[in-house]
């Protein structure tokens, strides 16, 4: 009996170290994208909020076509009342959602590369940003040409064409689509492409989710591109209209200077020095 005894204890000792070991294991690694990531696939906040932008962009139509001195372009020369009313809008995380790879980021533990990047757009799998659709098909239907500028590259237009075409969103096709490097001067930075099609039509309206697809002048400190946002104060929500992304963009590089140089734990540490924490309970 007492042989029976101790082995059980062992054993009951084993199991319950295998037990540990395997619910250490199986806990999940924490990753900095988890939260921004379920919030865009997951939450009717985020729909939500994506739905009222378009919807309220939606009501101004009429006013900015009948508006001939209305532009929403920075780009845009002293010769423009005339000229047929044209929006522009980004494509990621503007018009298409591509919360799908940034899962498959997350769930695999890996990170964002330009090739795993330019095979989720081949894939041809992102679907509409809420509202998007919508407000597209009612622009064109008053005759607003639509204009999707986007920093994904050249060789990746025919499937993006093919992904906006899937879901029907209007003037899918190679002039109004225009992609970084496209053109010798089209990079990363938007302004040469605004211009173009300021060159030709009067900008009412133009969308996006980051700094950058409405100015370059997005890369200094946090302070001063909140003196930016401020400069163009009076464009918010009439010409100019932003949709949320707590994934990727300007404003995280902005917390650690742009410097992708550094660690990520670096980068981590210049993020949690960027905030301002509240100083707690009193004791």
């Amino acid at each position: 009996m007492t042989f029976i005894a101790k082995s059980f204890g062992v054993a009951a000792i084993v199991a319950t170290s295998a037990l540990c070991a395997f619910g250490a294991q199986a806990e999940p690694e924490q990753n900095d994208g988890l939260n921004g990531t379920l919030w865009l696939q997951t939450s009717v906040e985020y729909k939500t909020t994506a739905m009222s932008v378009y919807a309220g962009a939606t009501r101004l139509l009429d006013a900015a076509i009948g508006d001939h001195s209305w532009t929403a372009a920075l780009e845009q020369d002293g010769n423009y009342m005339t000229k047929p009313p044209a929006v522009i809008l980004d494509v990621d995380e503007t018009v298409l959602d591509n919360s799908a790879y940034q899962a498959w980021v997350v769930t695999d533990k890996t990170h964002y590369s330009s090739k795993t990047w330019a095979a989720f757009v081949h894939d041809m799998i992102s679907t509409p940003t809420p509202g998007a659709l919508e407000f597209t098909k009612a622009a064109a239907a008053r005759g607003v040409e639509v204009f999707y500028v986007s920093n994904r590259k050249a060789p990746e237009e025919e499937p993006t064409i093919e992904n906006l075409k899937k879901y029907g969103f209007p003037y899918a096709d190679e002039k109004h689509v225009m992609l970084r490097g496209e053109v010798e001067e089209w990079g990363s930075n938007k302004t040469p492409r605004r211009a173009a099609v300021a060159e030709d039509y009067r900008v009412i309206m133009q969308f996006g989710d980051n700094f950058g697809d409405f100015t370059d002048e997005i890369d200094g400190s946090i302070a001063e591109r909140l003196e930016v946002m401020e400069k163009y104060g009076n464009y918010w929500g009439e010409r100019w209209f932003m949709l949320p992304n707590p994934s990727y963009g300007s404003w995280e590089s902005a917390a650690f200077g742009g410097d992708w140089g550094k660690s990520g734990d670096e980068r981590r540490q210049d993020k949690l020095n960027a905030m301002t924490p509240w100083a707690g309970p009193a004791e």
